[in-house]
């Protein structure tokens, strides 16, 4: 170890090779994802990089400063808010985003790891609920930081991440429908397996419980957040004498697919129908009619993520935890019943 990185309290990549006892370019490989390196040979080497908070310099002019941001998907109008908050703080920061699709809405792709470690971004927000424990470990040795933009999830507690009021949210919706005098009120949530579908539930049932109302298990569903999600389960909610009168998505894609199940079945909205949706993308207001909905601060959300990969503590380490506050939109989807 030289005198600057001594004093800096720096590990080169010299010194975890003669820990490791192997050569320097096989540290070199692992940094960079090669695959000719032995398994058991790259998790010691990670190991150690880990363990001595190995950092790399900072980049030279010649380099680009790419900030790379994962989804995966691109098919939902969130997904487009995210990239927007993204590249205003890449923009601040004379960064370019590398947008990248891969793996499921958990985790990405084994494949993308390998790319990224070649890439060597400043930093990746990755718009995912979890990430495996290898691909921390492996993160982590590269030295590349990660955020995690978390409106799907709850990642783990060594993860930083950025998030935003779902339970507040799902209360909140509730809340004004039954302020409304509506009794029969269903939920249209996300998959089951997500966190932030099981936490938008509990605040409906615990508003439902605050107006003194029993909750009817045949009007609770779990969607996909998409369109064609919404309009299948508002058709089944619709159909029968005890239909619901007002809904609640869980996302403002299964709200539209709801507003079209009611035009389908004759129903006039908010008169017979109220319909209040989640996310408050640019879209919800230009629905007809325009859409009551939970505010998620989608694009300040991808900003603080992003800002937290250009504003790290000493030791290299960004905030845990940012979770963003939601807050009700009301428009012209919802009504008393019998009202307009």
């Amino acid at each position: 170890m030289n005198e600057d990185d001594e004093a800096n309290g720096r590990v080169t990549l010299a010194e975890v090779a003669r820990v490791a006892g192997v050569s320097l370019p096989t540290v070199s490989k692992v940094l960079n994802g090669r695959a000719d390196v032995s398994r058991v040979t790259r998790a010691k080497v990670e190991r150690l990089l880990e363990e001595h908070g190995y950092r790399r310099r900072s980049r030279t002019s010649s380099q680009p400063a790419l900030l790379e941001l994962v989804f995966h998907e691109l098919d939902s109008i969130w997904a487009m808010e995210l990239i927007k908050g993204v590249e205003q703080v890449a923009r601040e920061n004379r960064a370019t985003v590398v947008l990248t699709v891969s793996g499921t809405r958990h985790t990405p792709g084994p494949e993308w790891l390998g790319g990224v470690l070649q890439r060597k971004p400043l930093g990746v927000v990755l718009v995912f609920s979890t990430l495996p424990q290898d691909v921390k470990r492996q993160l982590r040795a590269a030295a590349i930081p990660f955020v995690v933009v978390d409106p799907a999830g709850d990642p783990d507690p060594d993860v930083p991440s950025v998030g935003s009021a779902n339970w507040a949210g799902g209360l909140a919706a509730t809340r004004h429908l039954t302020a409304q005098d509506h009794e029969r009120v269903a939920i249209i949530t996300g998959p089951e397996d997500m966190l932030c579908s099981l936490a938008r539930l509990d605040g409906y049932r615990s508003a439902m419980a605050m107006a003194g109302l029993e909750v009817d298990p045949r009007l609770i569903r779990f969607g996909d957040f998409h369109v064609q999600g919404g309009f299948e389960h508002a058709m089944s909610l619709l159909d029968g004498p005890d239909r619901p009168t007002a809904i609640f998505a869980g996302s403002d894609l299964q709200a539209l697919g709801v507003l079209e199940a009611a035009r389908v079945k004759g129903l006039h909205v908010p008169r017979d129908l109220s319909v209040v949706g989640y996310d408050d993308v640019p879209l919800a207001q230009w629905s007809s009619p325009p859409l009551t909905t939970v505010h998620q601060p989608l694009r300040h959300m991808a900003e603080e993520a992003s800002r937290m990969l250009f504003h790290r503590d000493e030791s290299g380490k960004a905030a845990q935890r940012i979770e963003l506050a939601t807050h009700l939109v009301v428009r012209q989807s919802t009504a008393p019943p019998g009202q307009v």
